[in-house]
């Protein structure tokens, strides 16, 4: 799940990633402003869901994948959109 928090007088957004998967050790996210090589950790809560939040500029978008256990690549079903990645996948889009 992504929740957008927009303010009036910044020129950002926050999100925050809430992600649930039964047996889920890790989540990341990557892609995030085009950065597909330094993940963002998410937190392990104690249901089992995983959370993070982030600022990100307004007015931009934004192609990304959760990366599970490490190797395990999955999109965000609530996603505003997805994109063909290239490489035979889709990323899912976040729009600001």
């Amino acid at each position: 799940m992504v929740q957008k928090t927009y303010f009036k007088t910044k020129d950002y957004c926050k999100v925050k990633f809430t992600f649930s998967l039964e047996n889920a050790e890790t989540v990341e996210i990557l892609g995030l402003n085009s950065d597909w090589e330094n993940s963002v950790i998410m937190s392990k809560k104690k249901d089992g869901t995983f959370t993070s939040e982030l600022s990100l500029p307004k007015n931009t978008q934004h192609e990304f994948k959760y990366r599970v256990n490490g190797s395990l690549w999955i999109n965000e079903p609530e996603a505003d959109s997805q994109n063909p990645n290239g490489l035979g996948g889709i990323n899912s889009v976040i729009i600001l």
